[in-house]
């Protein structure tokens, strides 16, 4: 799906594992995608997020569905990545629906420090 989705590719998401129990989606934070302060910029976490769960969503469409839209997503952030971590986005399911699914990812370092936590709901389309 990410080759489908102009925004994530360009942006570099790498997939990880793709599948309706977990998406794992990686990228190196380049420092363009950072604030002032060369940390991870919010408006990319949520990007980084929203596509993940969006994979996540994609994994489990009922027949005949085409495809989903994001309705409603909440992000928390935890803490600060420099430029240069490596990023992992992890999402779950918490709801599977014939009309929405709900998702839950974790943003972490590769050294496993927690940046953010979102919560999403996809619609099926």
């Amino acid at each position: 799906m990410s080759s489908l989705v102009p925004f994530p590719a360009y942006l570099g998401f790498e997939v990880k594992r793709s599948d309706r129990d977990c998406v794992v989606v990686e990228i190196v934070l380049r420092p363009e995608y950072c604030t002032m302060g060369g940390t991870a910029h919010g408006g990319f976490l949520m990007a980084l997020a929203d596509f993940t769960g969006a994979i996540g969503a994609m994994e489990v469409l009922p027949e005949g569905a085409t495809s989903t839209t994001t309705v409603e997503s909440k992000t928390n952030m935890i803490g600060a990545a420099p430029a240069g971590a490596l990023m992992r986005a992890t999402a779950t399911p918490l709801h599977i629906g014939r009309r929405t699914s709900v998702w839950t990812t974790r943003i972490e370092t590769d050294a496993g420090k927690l940046i953010s936590v979102t919560t999403q709901t996809q619609m099926v389309i």
